[in-house]
């Protein structure tokens, strides 16, 4: 084997149809378009969705409802999760920073804490938002809730 004689493999190179090259091609004269109409023509572009003149989907479908492009939308954190946390690493402190490394957020998460489950004991929270009920047990055990803007 040498440069002279490497070709590529049998089957790999597929050669492009030439269209619209002269009548000796087999492909001049109507280039493969058919006979006239709007698609034998240069520039034809159909519509998005367009389905041959029935209705077509996205008419058919109804719409209701919108989207607030305004809504914050926060992560969850329940209080007996949180008591987890401080117990298995014998912690007082709970902050974005925590939750990031017990996988519970992701970087830019909002986060509400929930009312759902008891502390142990007293442990300052920080956080985007309080539950009222998350935050009077938080507090009825001695810790703190601190909101972040």
């Amino acid at each position: 084997m040498n440069l002279s004689n490497l070709k590529p493999a049998e089957g790999s190179i597929k050669h492009s149809k030439r269209i619209g090259r002269g009548a000796g091609s087999g492909k001049g004269g109507t280039a493969t378009r058919g006979n006239k109409g709007a698609k034998a023509r240069s520039g034809y572009h159909q519509k998005v969705g367009f389905e041959g003149g029935q209705m077509p989907l996205y008419r058919r479908v109804p719409k209701f409802g919108f989207k607030n492009i305004n809504r914050v939308e926060y992560v969850g954190i329940n209080l007996d999760t949180l008591n987890a946390i401080a117990e298995a690493q014998n912690i007082a402190e709970i902050n974005v920073d925590v939750l990031k490394q017990n996988g519970l957020i992701s970087a830019k998460d909002r986060i509400k804490i929930l009312g759902r489950g008891e502390l142990s004991k007293a442990v300052n929270v920080t956080a985007h938002a309080f539950s009222t009920s998350a935050k009077a047990a938080i507090e009825a055990k001695g810790g703190k809730t601190t909101v972040i803007e």
